[in-house]
């Protein structure tokens, strides 16, 4: 079951040995392939429940990871720290693992458009919608809420599950969709409407 991911456990990165984590990228990027290993250890994690929530297939999510994480020991100076952090390209790499299983599988992923709900099927107005956050908490052990969740456009679910669930910081989600930000903006407002119209529906807003 995917878990959040707490504010204060992504503060602080573990240090093994007390080296910084850009040490331990320069040491993967000089051949040093056993710096791999912490960093796994701190970012497989948060990857593999980001992968899972959104294809809902334990293989694929694995194999995205493992594709993730191949390809940092293989071309460790893609990562650009400028452009956002590692977990956050780690994502992204993970993305395009999961996108390519999917076209590979002929699985459509539906884009909706951005000017109205996918689909053209109107929102009804939601008053003072339950949020996600809330809802996990309160039913955290619930595979309704989880059905739900995978009712979502792909669109949809990965801005909820990296903004929500994730608790990613909207720029750094907006990057790993490859979206602008007041897109994603829009499709987590529109997924917390349409989870919770889901859920109420079912029961699951009581």
């Amino acid at each position: 079951m995917l878990a959040f991911v707490s504010r204060t456990a992504r503060r602080a990165w573990p240090r093994p040995d007390g080296e910084e984590p850009g040490l331990l990228l320069a040491r993967l990027a000089s051949g040093d392939t056993s710096a791999l290993e912490p960093i796994y250890r701190r970012e497989a994690g948060p990857v593999y429940r980001y992968a899972l929530a959104l294809c809902g297939n334990a293989a694929w999510a694995a194999d995205a990871t493992q594709e993730a994480f191949v390809a940092l020991a293989d071309r460790p100076h893609a990562f650009d720290a400028a452009r956002g952090s590692l977990g956050a390209y780690l994502a992204g790499v993970a993305r395009h693992a999961l996108l390519a299983c999917l076209r590979q599988a002929r699985e459509q992923v539906p884009l909706p458009d951005d000017d109205g709900p996918a689909g053209g099927e109107p929102l009804a107005p939601a008053q003072e919608p339950v949020s996600p956050e809330s809802l996990l908490v309160r039913e955290q052990s619930s595979t309704r809420l989880w059905a739900a969740l995978r009712t979502l456009p792909w669109p949809f679910r990965e801005a909820l599950v990296l903004v929500d669930l994730q608790e990613r910081p909207y720029a750094e989600a907006a990057a790993i969709a490859g979206i602008e930000l007041n897109t994603l903006r829009t499709r987590v407002h529109r997924a917390r409407l349409k989870l919770a119209q889901q859920l109420g529906a079912s029961g699951g807003c009581r």
